[in-house]
């Protein structure tokens, strides 16, 4: 790069990066091979950079939100990178020339102002743009690397299976920063090892695309070498935990060692966001939620025979489900809806203060939606007034996809690849060969979660888009920490709380 750019990249980055200062009050546990609490990685910027690396601190696994996450970002620089987090962690990036290409795009030094809408970055795509790779590849950076800055513990970002055309540039950006975990659910997330092992080495990595209607495979491939030169490093190897609803999945992965996982998440259908559907016919009850039954309860002694480390996740966030956990053979817990809710994590501050008003007075009731994600997974949103939740707000909101991770690619008449979302509006969807049934009680997620985290967008009509709240439908936890933390409690006191029981039991 000449001077002239690195002049420019200076001005651009404003050159004032805060460090963060350990103090004694601060101290971080040494990692242990294995942790006992993973912290779910959650929505789109629900769990960023702060929550992970509080979680990271104490010794167990801190982990951020892979979803969106070059939306994230790119709003944030928007909004003028607040206390130059971004610009710094950009400043480490293997490539300055693609940072400030990034920075020249997206940074403001005056910030946007309310009534201005955001710029959009990429839709995701199976033939991706060089821009489209670059944000992505250093969106992921950006983030891992802050939840890794200043500490020796490890650090996980979580991925769907559903966002395939993502997945690929996500994985690599993230092990440019050195993650120590990837877990991914929402699927089968069976290519994810050898995606891995490809990156490793330094190769170029491929993902198979589902293309519907399609009979040859579609394959994204993104080559490290091609975008970095002689700038890319050498990449360690992260360990791959696959989020599984049932113990056939995980002995389905664990039987080959080219799909073979390090571990995995047992999730039941408790957890938050996504769920896997009831296995069988898809039967609700009266209050239209799915039913699910004993063939959809994992057989544990089946998960410990695999000899393969395991978590249990789904109404785990108690101490005494923590026990109970290592008592049936699992390494420990996944937890997601105590620390969505800790003053760490990316909820905005109103929606984080009305939920626990709500949990507070036993008024919160959690809905497992069969029909409002278009994934088609049923999905579990909080009933808040004001988000998309409030019959009144999701009427009144115009169908829109101009974000697209969760749209899907099929082979058009003509034989071309086209992509559809059942968030999109009706008349484009039927257009594009989509069922009619397929639009009834879909929401936009990513809109939605997007403005969870104050990110939502603004549009010129002057509509704001309203947020949409997805928990777990497990909050006894989290009001029990209420009784000791009135006004709200941290990652750290989160994370001392879960491992109480661990602690009485080794004494």
């Amino acid at each position: 790069m000449s001077d002239g750019s690195r002049r420019q990249f200076s001005s651009l980055s404003l050159t004032v990066y805060p460090k963060e200062v350990e103090s004694e009050a601060r101290v971080v546990k040494a990692p242990k091979l294995w942790p006992t609490i993973i912290q779910g990685g959650m929505g789109v910027g629900l769990s960023n950079w702060n929550l992970a690396k509080e979680v990271s601190r104490t010794g167990e696994l801190g982990v951020v939100s892979g979803t969106a996450v070059d939306t994230v970002i790119a709003r944030r620089l928007q909004n003028g990178d607040e206390g130059g987090h971004i610009r710094r962690a950009l400043s480490h990036f293997p490539s300055q020339v693609i940072a400030e290409r990034i920075l020249t795009r997206y940074f403001r030094a005056e910030p946007r102002k309310k009534d201005e809408t955001y710029m959009l970055v990429p839709k995701p795509s199976i033939t991706p743009s060089r821009e489209a790779l670059e944000i992505v590849i250093a969106s992921n950076f950006v983030e891992v690397w802050l939840a890794k800055e200043g500490h020796e513990g490890i650090v996980g970002i979580n991925y769907l299976e559903k966002i395939q055309m993502a997945t690929a540039p996500a994985v690599l950006g993230a092990m440019l920063a050195g993650v120590d975990y990837i877990l991914m659910g929402a699927g089968i997330p069976r290519e994810i090892p050898r995606l891995i092992r490809e990156f490793a080495a330094g190769q170029a990595g491929s993902i198979h695309i589902d293309v519907i209607g399609a009979t040859d495979p579609h394959l994204l491939t993104v080559d490290p070498t091609e975008i970095f030169g002689d700038e890319l490093p050498v990449l360690k190897a992260p360990k791959f935990i696959a989020i599984v609803s049932t113990d056939i999945l995980a002995s389905y992965l664990a039987k080959d060692e080219a799909t073979k996982p390090d571990g995995f998440v047992v999730e039941g259908h408790r957890a938050g966001g996504h769920n896997a559907p009831p296995r069988g016919k898809m039967n609700l009850n009266e209050s239209n939620e799915p039913i699910y039954g004993d063939r959809d309860e994992p057989n544990l002694a089946k998960m410990v025979a695999l000899g393969t480390p395991f978590w249990l996740a789904g109404a785990y966030g108690h101490p005494d489900m923590v026990a109970s956990a290592l008592e049936l053979g699992a390494q420990g817990v996944q937890v997601g809806t105590l620390f969505a809710l800790s003053e760490d994590s990316g909820l905005r501050a109103d929606i984080r203060n009305q939920l626990l008003r709500e949990i507070g007075l036993d008024h919160l009731r959690v809905y497992t939606d069969p029909a409002a994600s278009p994934t088609g997974f049923p999905i579990k949103v909080a009933q808040l007034e004001g988000t998309l939740s409030d019959g009144e707000v999701s009427e009144n909101r115009y169908a829109l996809c101009d974000m697209g991770y969760l749209r899907t690619p099929f082979l058009n008449p003509n034989g071309r690849i086209d992509y559809r979302c059942a968030g999109e509006p009706a008349d484009m969807y039927i257009k594009k060969g989509g069922n009619v049934e397929d639009l009834h009680g879909r929401e936009c997620l990513c809109n939605g979660l997007t403005a969870n985290i104050g990110l939502g967008q603004h549009r010129r009509s002057g509509y704001d888009e309203p947020a949409i709240v997805t928990l777990g439908s497990d909050t006894e936890g989290t009001k029990i920490m209420l009784e000791s933390y009135p006004q709200g409690f941290s990652a750290r006191e989160a994370v001392e709380w879960l491992m109480r029981t661990k602690a009485n039991l080794q004494k």
